[in-house]
């Protein structure tokens, strides 16, 4: 098969703080952590996506997203990694996971976050991505993603090799998985053994086992250090030794294993093939120094309320994320558009009105100050982002406006999840090509539509106008913005039926 490699799963935020003890708290005898550095990473499903995209595969995540700052940043790094998200919604919030360092040692977890929210309904787009997989990574953190009945059906159906990585607190795996990859606690865990048998014994015991139970084709034990046991059709296991013994951080090494078999299998190898193939990358990845080293560069974070001057309180990821879950707790239409909106003008205000008039909410994607100098060139933007993020909030037709760094919106549509996207262009919606966002929304059934261009002013022939002494822009110019009820690039009664 041909399709992308499709890790369906939990994700959270993992952070890792990094920071130097020189004394103790003055009220309580416990280290003070000076904080050095910090770095955001995606964890559980998200971190076996960046491995597998990291590793030279297409890869597309079908995981849950909160409507909070923690999902928004994960949608800016898998987006920077190359991972295609297809977004549930998620009740509640992001969980996350804090890990306090001090000479490369962890001093504390700090997990936030709350109990497991509740995944909502995968889109069609989402369904049908599993259908067409080349190798399906379930990678289960025990918070709902793999109990979600339409993705265990559409698991269950798909001509795809699976892998599946259990947790504990998560089900079972759908009958005929094709490689299950506990590790020993894991095993311990879902198959109670006796005492006093060898770790040989309890890990063959246990994995023939959840064999039987789960009708899996093969289950494989990671061993750490050791390598993995795999137990597949007959009554002999096969051991599969470590390439390399390595001490260091661990943290990561399943999921890289998981990654690496689901690639494997994706391109035509053995079971037995695949687990090589993963104990070898485990084993190496410890080596070089576990998650640390094996990441992309980290990408920019995203701005939260406050954090850009002059913003205002509807400025930010913190007011978008407040404005789009009261929206979609009432059953309401958000609607989302973006720009970069440097010299604010009528033309402007004509769009902006007219996609409010679309929906329950607007949501203004705003480029950055870098991201407008890389679209427009060294002379631009005009107007800095603050005060442009703060004219727009000003407008009675805005609800939120998000700054976003990267060129395109992708990362910051993946995490709002707009059900109408409006654009001011002269895009042909007729049988010709529409909007670059249009494929991305429709990943959880979203639409796109095109406001028409009317005669009017642009904001390049008004600079061009200031620069020349003053002049009044030129009537050929165009300022996008229908009269209410104008007919648009897409079915509007049907756009805002969406959610």
């Amino acid at each position: 098969m041909t399709g992308p490699v499709v890790v369906v799963g939990d994700i959270l935020l993992d952070r890792d703080v990094e920071g130097v003890v020189n004394r103790l708290c003055p009220d309580s005898p416990v280290p003070v952590l000076d904080e050095s550095t910090a770095v955001d990473r995606p964890g559980g499903a998200g971190l076996a996506a960046v491995f597998a995209a990291a590793l030279g595969a297409e890869v597309a995540l079908v995981t849950a997203l909160a409507d909070d700052e923690g999902g928004a940043r994960l949608s800016t790094l898998l987006a920077a990694a190359g991972v295609q998200v297809y977004a549930l919604p998620l009740r509640g919030a992001t969980p996350e996971k804090i890990r306090l360092h001090a000479r490369g040692r962890v001093l504390l977890r700090h997990d936030r976050g709350g109990p497991a929210g509740e995944p909502g309904e995968p889109s069609e787009a989402a369904l049908r991505l599993l259908a067409s997989a080349s190798a399906v990574l379930v990678s289960d953190y025990g918070r709902g993603v793999a109990r979600q009945p339409a993705l265990r059906c559409a698991l269950a159906a798909t001509r795809a090799p699976v892998v599946w990585d259990p947790h504990p607190r998560g089900p079972a795996a759908v009958p005929g998985v094709h490689l299950a990859t506990p590790n020993e606690s894991e095993v311990r865990e879902l198959v109670k053994t006796g005492p006093g048998a060898s770790r040989l014994a309890t890990a063959s015991r246990g994995a023939q086992e959840l064999r039987r139970r789960w009708r899996a084709g093969a289950v494989t034990v990671t061993l750490g250090g050791d390598g993995a046991l795999l137990c597949h059709a007959g009554s002999t296991p096969l051991v599969v030794p470590a390439t390399a013994s390595a001490e260091g951080d661990t943290c990561g090494a399943g999921d890289r294993f998981a990654a690496t078999a689901s690639i494997a299998l994706s391109r035509g190898a053995l079971v037995s093939e695949a687990v090589q193939a993963a104990v070898t990358e485990a084993s190496a990845y410890v080596a070089a120094g576990g998650v640390a080293t094996a990441l992309p560069p980290q990408a920019r974070p995203v701005p939260v309320t406050g954090s850009r001057p002059g913003g205002g309180d509807r400025v930010g990821v913190g007011a978008a994320a407040a404005v789009v879950a009261a929206v979609r707790a009432a059953g309401g239409t958000v609607v989302a558009t973006g720009g970069c909106f440097d010299l604010l003008h009528a033309g402007h205000v004509a769009t902006l009105e007219a996609a409010r008039r679309l929906g329950d909410c607007l949501v203004v994607c705003l480029n950055s100050d870098a991201g407008v100098t890389g679209l427009k060139g060294p002379d631009r933007p005009v107007v800095p982002q603050g005060d442009r993020g703060r004219l727009l909030a000003a407008l009675g037709c805005v609800d939120a406006v998000l700054v976003f760094d990267e060129p395109t919106p992708q990362a910051a549509l993946t995490w709002l999840r707009p059900d109408i996207w409006v654009k001011g262009g002269d895009y042909a919606t007729d049988g010709e090509p529409g909007l670059p966002e249009a494929e991305l929304l429709s990943r959880w059934g979203g639409h796109t539509v095109v406001v028409p261009y009317l005669d009017g002013r642009s904001t390049s022939d008004m600079i061009a106008a200031a620069r020349a002494g003053g002049a009044t822009a030129g009537s050929g110019d165009r300022v996008p913005g229908p009269p209410p009820g104008v007919a648009v690039g897409v079915d509007v009664a049907a756009a805002k039926g969406a959610r």
